[in-house]
């Protein structure tokens, strides 16, 4: 019986690779980008990123009379070499610097005591692709607004409740925790500035929203005040904790003062993100 011969054409077969390779659906492209969104090449209603995609670097940012005001202690050393250094700070570890970053500083002082300022700076990515890096900002900072047990930005012309001031006598909680309301000490605010004026609340025109906490802590012997500003601005969250402890027995770090130096550092903080 006669075999049958098949001839072998160069031509059909590349035709048939090119074809296969076709319907294979590989881009060859790399989109594994650490900050992508699942699905976000995929889907054209994917949720905007975030407006920042790195951090300032924490420890640059305040200038030295901005360190001078809050920090009085450090112009006070004679050792030029542990002046220096203080100035600079000390860094904090985070795994990820372009995600989280922060740094802090410290003094003491015979005559002012002694004060700690730390900076956190946080950017936040959400990788839900239906949901937006400044939504998962928002719900962070909520967060935080809640945690600090802030209350709720009062309407105009409404005057909101001293947190923790209720009795007038200024007892402390058992946790040794109490508010600007309850302060006993010598030092008091401003007499321009009511004692609720300067409760823990929410603060506009810093970020896209902020807020401000303040915490008295400590034996009356040696109060030790806490003022925490946080502010959001797209998606990255700013927070500036400064710590005063006064020098003098019995005497409270005053709250205004405290709270504005605040509040300073964090309007400047404000425009190192936009720049």
């Amino acid at each position: 019986m006669q075999r049958k011969s098949y001839a072998y054409v160069p031509g059909v077969a590349v035709l048939l690779t090119g074809l296969l390779t076709g319907c294979s659906g590989g881009s060859g492209s790399d989109d594994s980008a650490g900050d992508s969104k699942p699905g976000s090449l995929a889907s054209a209603s994917s949720a905007k990123p975030g407006k920042y995609r790195t951090l300032p670097e924490p420890c640059a940012q305040p200038d030295q009379g901005m360190l001078d005001a809050m920090l009085p202690g450090i112009k006070e050393l004679t050792d030029e070499q542990a002046r220096e250094k203080a100035y600079e700070g000390t860094a904090t570890a985070t795994y990820d610097t372009a995600r989280r970053a922060g740094c802090g500083w410290k003094d003491q002082s015979a005559s002012g005591g002694t004060h700690r300022l730390t900076l956190d700076f946080e950017r936040v990515v959400s990788y839900d692709a239906a949901v937006s890096d400044d939504t998962r900002a928002q719900d962070v900072f909520a967060a935080k607004v809640a945690k600090a047990g802030v209350p709720a930005a009062a309407p105009t012309g409404s005057v909101t409740p001293s947190r923790g001031a209720t009795s007038g006598s200024g007892d402390d909680s058992g946790d040794g925790k109490s508010s600007p309301g309850a302060d006993t000490g010598t030092a008091s605010p401003s007499s321009s500035v009511s004692a609720a004026e300067l409760q823990p609340r929410m603060l506009e025109g810093l970020g896209d929203e902020a807020f401000i906490d303040d915490e008295l802590s400590g034996p009356l012997a040696s109060r030790s005040r806490t003022v925490t500003v946080v502010f959001r601005t797209s998606n990255a969250l700013v927070t500036v904790q400064y710590v005063a402890q006064s020098a003098a027995p019995g005497e409270t770090p005053d709250s205004k003062e405290s709270q504005d130096r605040a509040q300073e550092l964090a309007q400047k903080l404000v425009g190192k993100f936009d720049e």
